[in-house]
């Protein structure tokens, strides 16, 4: 049998795109690593251990079997952890025909090589650069199974192919945009779980409104920082990758990486706080990729080295927030040698200052 489109990885997130594009009459198979599981969602019709109540159409079905998945279909979408992608890819890579589309929607930077997902697809496929791409964005896989009105975006190196993507995941209640700057859309996608750690870890130490606020606000300086050092478009960092999935992600009761940081906000040591999760939390290893990145870049993020810093390094949550708050005072820069532009500036028109 053909399919439209593959799916790897039978977590929340895989099944929900999965879901979404086979109630629109597609073609999907779901691929599942667990034969029990995958024996569970058949005898079920449904998802129960991660969507509940989300009833297969006709046209999606699962199988534990890889490689004929991907035979099956040339539009692969890989949606397993980011850290176990290259281990798929690789199992995948004498299957990769020349006219298969490989795109990501897992939100993670590989940690060792501090690959983002196109980077490592691109490392183990025999794909043209064109043929890769990730598909990001704000949402969350309990609202979109649902059909709650959520939009996303397929970024990718060649509009041509990022267009059939659109169109392939595109559902009444799942509005798809498309976008050049890959680099940009996978940093603000995926930086944006350690942001929402620091968030999640707010909420179980007690702050408030005024304090998330802050929290999104900087955390996007912090990550449009990384971007732009990485090549990444500044203006990306204001879309539904950057901002956008930083407040839902930040928000969210449904956010796995916001709950995690509530837990270790209220006392919970990691190990313990792991322990008591069933999904991945793509923050954790996030955080000591995007603090490697840093480093080796020279960008400056408080933020996230105060998460990696409670992570890996033995800080309690409220000893990284009192030490945030006591940093030295300073202008609000997005990016840096904004403050020296804006003191030029006003010193050419001093109409311009404050």
């Amino acid at each position: 049998m053909t399919h439209d489109i593959a799916v790897f990885g039978a977590g929340s997130w895989g099944t929900a795109l999965a879901l979404s594009a086979a109630r629109t009459g597609r073609r999907v198979v779901l691929w599942a690593r667990r034969e029990d599981a995958v024996a569970a969602m058949r005898r079920d019709g449904e998802n129960r251990q991660y969507l509940p109540g989300s009833i297969f159409p006709a046209t999606l079905t699962v199988t534990s079997e890889l490689t004929a998945a991907a035979d099956s279909a040339d539009l692969w979408l890989f949606a397993t952890p980011s850290q176990a992608a290259r281990g798929v890819a690789e199992t995948l890579a004498a299957h990769a025909r020349p006219g298969v589309v490989a795109y990501s929607a897992s939100k993670g930077i590989e940690t060792g090589t501090l690959l983002t997902a196109t980077e490592v697809l691109a490392d183990v496929l025999p794909l043209d650069r064109s043929r890769l791409g990730v598909l990001y964005g704000p949402s969350h896989a309990e609202e979109v199974a649902r059909g709650a009105p959520t939009a996303i975006v397929a970024a990718g190196y060649d509009m041509a192919v990022a267009d059939r993507v659109q169109v392939a995941f595109t559902a009444p209640m799942l509005r798809v945009y498309v976008h050049t700057d890959v680099r940009g859309v996978e940093i603000g996608g995926s930086v944006k779980n350690v942001l929402a750690i620091a968030g999640g870890m707010s909420d179980g130490l007690g702050g408030g409104d005024n304090t998330k606020a802050a929290l999104i606000t900087r955390g996007i300086a912090e990550i449009r920082r990384l971007g732009v050092a990485l090549g990444a478009r500044p203006a990306t960092f204001a879309g539904l990758t950057g901002l956008g999935d930083l407040v839902v992600t930040c928000m969210s009761q449904h956010s796995r990486n916001r709950h995690l940081g509530e837990l270790l906000g209220r006392g919970r040591t990691l190990d313990d706080a792991l322990a008591s999760m069933n999904m991945v939390a793509e923050g954790v290893k996030t955080t000591q990729s995007a603090h490697d990145l840093a480093a080796r870049h020279g960008v400056e993020m408080p933020i996230t080295e105060a998460v990696h810093a409670i992570l890996f390094g033995g800080k309690t949550c409220a000893e990284a927030l009192f030490e945030l708050m006591a940093r030295a005072p300073r202008h609000e820069e997005w990016l840096p040698g904004e403050a020296a532009e804006t003191e030029a500036a006003e010193a050419a028109d001093p109409d311009t200052g404050p």
